[in-house]
């Protein structure tokens, strides 16, 4: 009996020295495979390049005064220009002195090279504020959106879509704003464990000129970064800017509008958005020929996605190049603003390019992308001061030529700035 007892005591002994040594070594195993599985981290570079457009036809001259009239929304944030972002991310260790630089072609015509820098991190304190409650009653927010979509002269069955948070519970609310899901783009940021730097930056905020070329040879280089190197070419260059050349028709019309074609562009989009504020009723217009709210389709989209969108009908193809508002939805509204974008083909360069052979081991070191988007706005309605088509003087140099000759308006009176600007304050809501 006591023999049985002792064999049996020996036997758990044993499991359990053996289960030890299972737990104590497997740390150890996950560890040691994890380290040889494990690859070096990449490091990232992106270059964001975007042509903008925020025009007021007709109204060239009277921008600057606007500008400060409007509290700075004027001067370059009207007319056609260009705008270049930088962005690096690193897993080297931050050097005592960082130093890193983005070496450019001559026809950028922005000097030799591009500081990178890294941003000082400001330490933020939370305060709680003085006077607040210490309990919140969270409190339903009360709007409502009409929702339009596709291009037509007339408004088409089953619309607009209500969005009316009053009547509406969270899931209906979040099934009305669904739609067209771009892939998610993480450009690079600044994250924990890892270098990041961008230009614009303290040191240089140069502005990028309306004849500046990215075709030619890129070097990034410093001391906290591998080398990188590529090449950009005539596809992936600074897009045309946005061109409308005739809006027809007001607020009460249908308003068609119509754009010179993007030879870079491989697909376009248009949002137009306006507000009764008889009612508090804010309007939505898209040129998606499905019902889509589409509000996630106004940035930078990758090739795949924009390609996808057309086939679903929810991005216009680069061969149209008009379209228009259906008839009355803006009737009520004080004006309208319309957005548009021109999506551009998207660069793509790792170093070293991977392997033809799927078993050869590849280690990438680091990672380019160009992204590309030309963007336009201008403001729907009759106001005063206001001419279509554009004006040609507001263009930049090299794409005059392909614009039409200018007709000279019929009468030789001054536009009103004070109505205009009055008329503009009615619709951004200020």
């Amino acid at each position: 009996m006591k023999q049985g007892m002792a064999e049996g005591n020996s036997r758990r002994i044993f499991i359990i020295i053996v289960a030890l040594c299972i737990l104590y070594t497997l740390p150890v195993f996950a560890a040691e495979q994890a380290e040889e599985g494990k690859k070096v981290p990449v490091t990232k570079y992106w270059m964001s390049v975007s042509t903008i457009n925020q025009t007021i036809p007709g109204m060239a001259e009277a921008m600057s005064g606007m500008g400060k009239m409007l509290g700075g929304m004027g001067g370059q944030g009207f007319g056609p220009h260009r705008e270049l972002k930088l962005q690096l991310n690193s897993p080297r260790k931050l050097p005592a002195d960082p130093q890193e630089t983005h070496d450019i072609p001559p026809g950028q015509k922005m000097g030799k090279t591009l500081p990178l820098m890294v941003p000082e991190m400001e330490r933020v304190t939370a305060r709680p504020e003085e006077g607040m409650p210490s309990e919140h009653k969270f409190e339903k927010p009360k709007f409502r959106m009409l929702i339009y979509w596709g291009c037509g002269e007339t408004v088409r069955s089953g619309q607009p879509k209500i969005i009316d948070t009053e009547k509406m519970s969270p899931e209906d609310f979040g099934r009305a704003f669904s739609g067209a899901s771009p892939s998610p783009q993480y450009p690079p940021s600044p994250r924990s464990g890892w270098i990041y730097s961008d230009w614009p930056n303290r040191k240089s905020t140069l502005q990028v000129p309306s004849d500046s070329s990215l075709q030619g040879e890129h070097f990034v280089h410093g001391n906290y970064a591998p080398e990188i190197r590529f090449s950009v070419g005539e596809k992936h260059d600074f897009m045309a800017p946005v061109d409308f050349t005739s809006v027809q028709g007001g607020l009460e019309d249908s308003i068609r509008f119509q754009w010179q074609g993007i030879p870079t562009a491989i697909g376009y989009f248009a949002l137009a958005t306006g507000y009764n504020q008889q009612n508090g009723e804010m309007i939505f217009w898209s040129s998606s020929e499905i019902p889509d709210t589409a509000f996630s389709l106004m940035d930078f989209l990758t090739p795949g996605d924009v390609q996808k969108f057309i086939r679903e009908k929810v991005v216009m193809p680069p061969s149209i190049t008009s379209c228009s508002i259906p008839k009355g939805i803006f009737k009520d509204a004080e004006g309208g603003m319309l957005q548009f974008i021109a999506y551009g083909d998207e660069m793509n360069v790792v170093f070293p390019p991977k392997p033809k052979d799927p078993d050869e081991p590849w280690n990438p070191i680091w990672t380019a992308k160009v992204r590309l988007k030309s963007t336009g706005m201008l403001f729907l309605g009759q106001m005063e001061g206001m001419k279509y088509p554009r004006s040609r003087d507001s263009q930049p140099e090299e794409y005059r030529d392909a614009l039409p000759e200018q007709q000279e308006p019929e009468s030789n009176q001054e536009p009103d700035d004070a109505g205009t600007i009055r008329k503009l304050r009615g619709i951004l809501g200020f």
